[in-house]
């Protein structure tokens, strides 16, 4: 059986993740002991062993919905969000505060994947509202190097999820040179999922006991606040972007 925690894992996290799972792993039977930090994603999400991993609104709805089970939806500590759903920020260098997102028409963008809802789906959404496109685009891999190349100048701006953005905040000293241009919609957030044909009943009441019995610090180390029941087809409402290539 295979775990795996890892959309906002990182070392200052590394601790409350260790004991989630410990919680949920003593509420199933056959669990594994420790949760899995080094195996390829997309490898966990689709094996059969799959006992319970968190993946991304947009690979669950074009590739991973026919291949898995839905468990159920986190409910982090956002303002202005419905329980289970979240928001990016698009971020820019702190010079840039006070221009609004209609500055940054064709100026570079980082993201950090195409299949990203955050990353990509979202601001892209964000910014045909407004009439507005991405200039030259800089893939980055991951939200934290996003951040990270808005930072350094190798980016104008670039989308962050909202929960990644507080532990950025929170643990990283290069969040001081950025600042907030714009806000997408919410949308359901970041599901959990176990593998094909597995009852996910037990699963979701696990996790959901879990994250009521983490101690205060831990809960506020993830941003935890519950887990909720989000339908699949609320998922797959919502649109598939075109690829970075197809701009």
């Amino acid at each position: 059986m295979i775990a795996s925690l890892g959309m906002y894992d990182r070392p200052e996290t590394a601790d409350a993740h260790d004991a989630l799972w410990q919680g949920i792993a003593s509420r199933l039977p056959d669990a594994p002991a420790q949760l899995d930090r080094d195996a390829d994603m997309w490898s966990v999400w689709q094996s059969p062993e799959l006992l319970l991993s968190q993946t991304c609104g947009l690979p669950y709805r074009a590739r991973l919905h026919d291949q898995v089970t839905l468990v159920g939806t986190p409910h982090y500590d956002l303002p202005d969000c419905a329980p289970g759903h979240y928001y990016s920020v698009l971020v820019a260098h702190k010079d840039r505060a006070g221009d609004d997102i209609a500055a940054f028409d064709g100026a570079r963008f980082a993201y950090n994947e195409a299949l990203s809802q955050s990353g990509w789906a979202a601001p892209l959404a964000n910014l045909a509202k407004h009439n507005l496109r991405p200039g030259p685009l800089v893939q980055t891999g991951a939200h934290r190097n996003s951040a990270i190349a808005v930072a350094e100048g190798q980016a104008d701006f670039a989308a962050l999820d909202a929960v990644t953005w507080a532990l950025i905040t929170r643990h990283d000293e290069f969040a001081s040179t950025l600042t907030v241009i714009a806000k997408t919609d919410p949308t359901p957030g970041l599901p959990l999922i176990t593998a094909a044909g597995r009852d996910s009943a037990p699963i979701f009441e696990a996790v959901h006991s879990a994250i009521s019995d983490l101690v205060p610090h831990h809960r506020d180390a993830l941003l935890l606040k519950s887990l909720v029941a989000i339908p699949k087809e609320d998922y797959l409402a919502q649109p598939i972007p075109p690829h970075p290539d197809s701009l």
